[in-house]
């Protein structure tokens, strides 16, 4: 068994969605391997960061990600793997840009309740608490605006 710690710059830009990791965007890698009778076991955390923007609101983030993996590197023989020693070497860089790109997150939030964009103005919600709309989006809820308006001012036991 041995272990290895090292730090690479990402080769190339990692994600094709709303967040990636940058190119040269540094990667830490702390990998173990293990010889077995198969052929080399590589088990592996790795640290980096994303950026990009948020789903919802649309601001810039920038995030730690972390992930592990574990994956055989079958001795080269008869049947076919997924990876394979070559001479006794094993190369982790298609590992480690799999692990990475399939662990973003597909909508990723500046906040888990982040309340995204106003759909009428376009501003931030999280932002704009202040201001309220003067009339109803549909004019078709205008009636039930004016009634919790006016209901609002009664207390419940005046009611009944």
């Amino acid at each position: 068994m041995r272990e290895h710690s090292f730090e690479v710059p990402a080769p190339g830009r990692w994600g094709e969605g709303l967040v990636s990791v940058a190119q040269g965007e540094p990667v830490a890698v702390d990998v173990r391997l293990e010889s077995v009778h198969e052929g080399i076991l590589a088990s592996a955390d790795v640290d980096t960061q994303y950026a990009g923007v948020c789903s919802r609101c649309l601001t810039d983030i920038v995030e730690p990600l972390q992930v592990e993996f574990q994956e055989l590197f079958a001795y080269p023989g008869d049947e076919e793997a997924d990876f394979e020693v070559q001479d006794d070497h094993v190369d982790l860089e298609t590992l480690v840009r799999e692990a990475v790109v399939l662990s973003l997150p597909f909508q990723p939030v500046c906040q888990p309740d982040c309340p995204g964009l106003d759909p009428v103005t376009g501003e931030r919600l999280a932002e704009n608490t202040g201001s309220q709309q003067s009339e109803p989006l549909d004019p078709r809820w205008a009636a039930l605006q004016d009634f919790t308006m006016t209901n609002d001012d009664e207390s419940p036991r005046s009611r009944g």
